[in-house]
C-alpha cells in the first residue's frame, strides 16, 4: 500500500500523458469525420479542427493548472512547448533528414509566429496577462484564421486533412470519448506533475517548462518523426509554426481571457527570451529559404539540452525559481 501511495503521482503523470495523446487522436479523428460528413471545406477542417485539436492538450492543461492554483504550469507549458517545438522537435526532424523551407506560404506563417512571440514577451513584461490581453490574443487568432481562409480558400483544393470514414454518430462518439480522455488526462498530468515537483522542491514553472511542455508536444514530435521517415518532413515545419501560433494566441489568450494570468519574473529572465530567440533563428532560416540542415538540427538539440540543464541547476544558483 505504501508503495502504491508513494508512486501514485508517477502513475497520474503517465496516465495523464497517455490520456492526452489518445484523447487528442480520438477528438481529431471524430471531428474530421463529422466535418467531412457535413461537407465542411477541407481548408476549414485543417485550420480549425486539426489546428485547434492538436492544441487541446495544452489548453486543458492550462485551464486545469489555473483552476488548481498553479498558473506557472500554464505559462510554462506554453512557453516550454514553443521552445521544444523549435529546438527539440525540429532539431530531431532536421537531424533525421534536412527540412525544406520552400513550401508555399511558410514565410508568412514564420513571420506571424515571430510577431506573436514578440507580442507575448512584451505583454508579459508587466507581470500579468490581463483579461483584456487575453481577449486581444483570442481576437487575433480569429483574425488570423479568417485571413488564411480568405487568402487560401479559393486557391487550394489541397487535401490537408486525413481521410476518415466514419458515420456521423460514430464520429460524435469518438469526439465525446476523446474530449473526456483529454480532460481526465490533463487533470491527472497537472495533479501528478505538481505533486512530484513539490515533493522534490522543484517549482511549478520548471515542471511546466520541461515535463508538461514536452508531454503536450508529443503529437508534434510523432508527426515530425513519421514525416521524416516518409520524406515529407516539410509537413512538420508547418505543424510547428501553426502549433506555436495557436499556443500563444489560443491557449494563453483563452486562459487569460477567463482569468488574469500572472507571469512570474523568472519567465522574463530566460524562458521568454529563449522562446523569442528560437522563433527568430527559425524565421531567419525560413526567410532566407535555406533548408534546416543536420548541423542546424544538432545546434538546436544542443541548445535545448543546455536549456534543460539550466532548468535543473541554473535558477537555483541565481535564486530565480
Amino acid at each position: 500500500m505504501e508503495f502504491i501511495t508513494a508512486h501514485i503521482n508517477y502513475v497520474l503523470v503517465a496516465g495523464g500523458l497517455l490520456g492526452l495523446f489518445l484523447g487528442g487522436e480520438a477528438l481529431i479523428r471524430g471531428a474530421v469525420a463529422l466535418a467531412e460528413a457535413l461537407k465542411v471545406p477541407k481548408l476549414v477542417i485543417g485550420l480549425t479542427i486539426i489546428g485547434f485539436g492538436t492544441s487541446m492538450p495544452e489548453l486543458l492543461v492550462a485551464l486545469q493548472s489555473v483552476q488548481q492554483g498553479a498558473p506557472d504550469v500554464a505559462v510554462g507549458n506554453v512557453v516550454g512547448s514553443n521552445i521544444a517545438n523549435v529546438l527539440l522537435i525540429l532539431g530531431v526532424g532536421a537531424l533525421l533528414r534536412p527540412i525544406a523551407t520552400t513550401a508555399r506560404n511558410v514565410r508568412r506563417e514564420a513571420l506571424i509566429m515571430l510577431v506573436v512571440s514578440g507580442a507575448l514577451t512584451w505583454l508579459a513584461w508587466v507581470g500579468v496577462l490581463s483579461q483584456r490581453d487575453g481577449l486581444i490574443m483570442a481576437g487575433a487568432l480569429v483574425a488570423y484564421l479568417l485571413l488564411v481562409y480568405l487568402l487560401e480558400g479559393r486557391k487550394s483544393e489541397e487535401d490537408i486533412a486525413p481521410k476518415v470514414s466514419l458515420s456521423p454518430v460514430v464520429a460524435l462518439i469518438w469526439m465525446i470519448a476523446g474530449l473526456a480522455a483529454l480532460i481526465a488526462g490533463a487533470d491527472g498530468l497537472v495533479r501528478g506533475a505538481t505533486a512530484i515537483a513539490r515533493d522534490f522542491g522543484v517549482s511549478d514553472a520548471v515542471i511546466g517548462l520541461s515535463l508538461v511542455a514536452v508531454g503536450t508536444s508529443l503529437p508534434e514530435l510523432t508527426v515530425t518523426i513519421l514525416s521524416s521517415i516518409r520524406r515529407q518532413n516539410e509537413m512538420a515545419l508547418g505543424n510547428v509554426l501553426g502549433s506555436n501560433i495557436f499556443n500563444i494566441l489560443g491557449i494563453l489568450g483563452i486562459t487569460s481571457a477567463l482569468s488574469p494570468l500572472p507571469v512570474a519574473p523568472h519567465f522574463l529572465h530566460v524562458d521568454l527570451p529563449l522562446m523569442l530567440a528560437a522563433a527568430t533563428c527559425l524565421s531567419v532560416i525560413i526567410l532566407r529559404r535555406k533548408p534546416i540542415g543536420r548541423l542546424a538540427g544538432l545546434l538546436f538539440l544542443l541548445a535545448y539540452g543546455g536549456y534543460m540543464a539550466w532548468l535543473v541547476k541554473g535558477p537555483a544558483l541565481l535564486g530565480l525559481h
